[in-house]
């Protein structure tokens, strides 16, 4: 089961002096238990993209399908697909209304008519999925650190139970340890069956976590692949607003001197390959 978007194109205020094509002809398929980031420059139709995903904006050209299901603008079976895939925005202050965590966890799924002991076992749910502290239930949203505030936006979406999790620039504003508690608890979403999908420029974390990169480049698809696949076309092409990490072009750095190392591995990796190509010089 997956997501299956085919070739589509979008353009805002289209005919009008300011139109602007955000997509050209993009292809994505995002299998379930699977991490997915797209990446791009400010402007290259990441977000765009998300908003596809979850069924906000419908393509002017090609197709978006959600298990087989593909989503026709007005259809009656569009609001079922869209509760299938959840979308967390990038400034989570911006889903926010109610007055208490709590409430904002509960609205999702009370408008699909869960209610009592079911829509309690939502709430606790999500706030186990999300590493949200139960302590913080009847604080106020707005009154929450940043780290806070996005894991109050993911439990949020969790509410629904999704079968995909589509986060926009999840990492923006969070410091390293923020960065660090999000992705545990991203890894252990996926681990239980969801899509995660991360819409992002931060290209290390892309690296570091996905299973499949899409780069996008002014709304057109640059390369598509693995993690390895991505470094290796962005080593050898520039793109706008994308630079490979330190430790990425150090590995690239080693495997053209013959020690055979990931270009995505990390310090212990490099570390090991380097004491290994040492021992059989020896």
């Amino acid at each position: 089961m997956s997501i299956e978007v085919e070739n589509i194109t979008y353009v805002y205020s289209e005919g009008t002096p300011a139109e602007q094509t955000a997509l050209r002809g993009v292809s994505l398929s995002v299998p379930r238990g699977r991490w997915t980031s797209v990446v791009g420059h400010t402007g290259s139709g990441k977000s765009t993209l998300a908003q596809h995903l979850n069924l906000l904006l419908a393509p002017q050209s090609g197709s978006v399908s959600i298990d087989g299901t593909k989503s026709e603008p007005g259809a009656k079976s569009a609001r079922e697909l869209r509760r299938k895939v959840g979308l967390v925005f990038q400034y989570p202050e911006s889903q926010f209304f109610a007055e208490t965590v709590r409430a904002e966890i509960e609205f999702a799924p009370s408008n699909w008519g869960v209610k009592g002991d079911a829509l309690a076992e939502c709430v606790k749910e999500a706030v186990e999925y999300s590493g949200l502290d139960p302590a913080l239930l009847e604080t106020n949203p707005f009154s929450l650190s940043g780290g806070q505030r996005r894991r109050v936006a993911i439990a949020s979406v969790l509410s629904m139970r999704p079968e995909y999790l589509v986060l926009d620039e999840p990492t923006a504003g969070l410091d390293a340890e923020g960065i660090r508690g999000l992705t545990r608890m991203l890894n252990e979403i996926k681990s239980r069956g969801m899509a995660v999908v991360q819409v992002t420029h931060d290209l290390e974390s892309a690296l570091a976590n996905s299973d499949a990169i899409l780069v996008l480049e002014r709304g057109s698809v640059a390369v598509a692949g693995s993690p390895e696949e991505a470094a290796e076309y962005l080593a050898a092409h520039k793109i706008k607003g994308l630079v490979l990490p330190p430790m990425t072009r150090f590995a690239l750095g080693l495997r053209e001197r013959g020690i055979s190392v990931p270009i995505t591995a990390g310090l212990r990796e490099i570390t090991d390959a380097i004491d290994k190509t040492r021992g059989a010089v020896r």
